[in-house]
């Protein structure tokens, strides 16, 4: 394998970016990216998984469509792969979408793994959405982690520290390192209070992070546009929502505080103590 500059990934091989939609996809931000990847980059579809087993279809229920000609079929939750050539100086990218699988998940990732090498896949970048304590005003944070320590090197990374539930994207990063994968994540984090979708401050965060990965540019389209009138709506709620407003006005408190120099956990944590002793005695200030 060539080694990368610090923060780029090898441009001698062949890339796949998986977001699922689900518990990985706060915001819908993880989805619509690849969404966007795809149609901006005119990616073709490749093939499917077969859905069964692997969902449930009273969680995810099938769809009935119709195609141009009237004729209707019927449409189940599933992964798709499709290709992408978006660079002249690297090969294809594999674009994964799809639904978070309810069963199986090993025997899912082997499956999508096997298609992986299918198409020579050697890195694997996983892309995610998260809830957070962070305010809507402030540049949307992106995490990229790898559990590879010579992955980290190369890119200057660093470690997760993370403990806790985890969805498909883990476990399949897991089988893609006992491969001898190169694997890397994206995880963005969204405003909880406006969780509901589309996030597309977030989803420009996280195109910002893949293009800084690949060290090549990635198209935005409108989504500059999209994310300013995005944030002008939660500015108007913010006003007439005086609550909401004020908690805003603390988590920009927190976050300019964290992002000062001489910042400390313990700092942010009085803090944060502070907030709570004063919601519990519902003073609001």
């Amino acid at each position: 394998m060539t080694e990368p500059s610090p923060g780029i990934m090898p441009r001698d091989q062949a890339i796949m970016l998986v977001a699922f939609e689900g518990w990985n996809d706060a915001g819908s931000a993880a989805s619509e990216a690849l969404g966007h990847l795809a149609e901006a980059w005119d990616a073709q579809h490749v093939e499917s998984m077969d859905p069964e087993g692997y969902y449930d279809f009273q969680v995810n229920r099938p769809f009935v469509e119709s195609d141009a000609d009237g004729n209707r079929r019927l449409v189940y939750p599933s992964t798709s792969l499709a290709t992408a050539h978006p660079y002249t100086t690297r090969p294809p990218v594999v674009l994964v979408q799809g639904h978070e699988p309810s069963f199986r998940w090993p025997s899912f990732c082997r499956d999508l793994l096997d298609q992986a090498a299918e198409h020579d896949i050697r890195t694997l970048v996983t892309v995610g959405a998260l809830l957070a304590d962070v305010p809507h005003t402030r540049p949307i944070p992106v995490t990229t982690t790898s559990e590879s320590t010579n992955v980290r090197v190369w890119l200057d990374l660093e470690p997760s520290t993370y403990e806790g539930p985890v969805g498909i994207v883990a476990v399949l990063a897991a089988e893609a390192r006992r491969r001898r994968m190169m694997t890397v994540s994206l995880w963005a984090a969204v405003p909880h209070y406006v969780a509901q979708p589309p996030s597309p401050k977030a989803t420009l965060a996280l195109l910002e992070g893949l293009e800084r990965l690949l060290g090549d540019p990635v198209p935005r389209g409108t989504l500059v546009e999209d994310a300013a009138e995005w944030q002008r709506g939660v500015d108007e709620l913010a006003q007439q929502d005086t609550e909401i407003g004020d908690y805003v006005r603390r988590l920009e408190q927190a976050k300019d505080t964290a992002d000062r120099p001489e910042a400390s956990g313990d700092a942010i944590a009085q803090e944060f103590e502070r907030y709570l002793r004063r919601r519990d005695q519902g003073t609001g200030g």
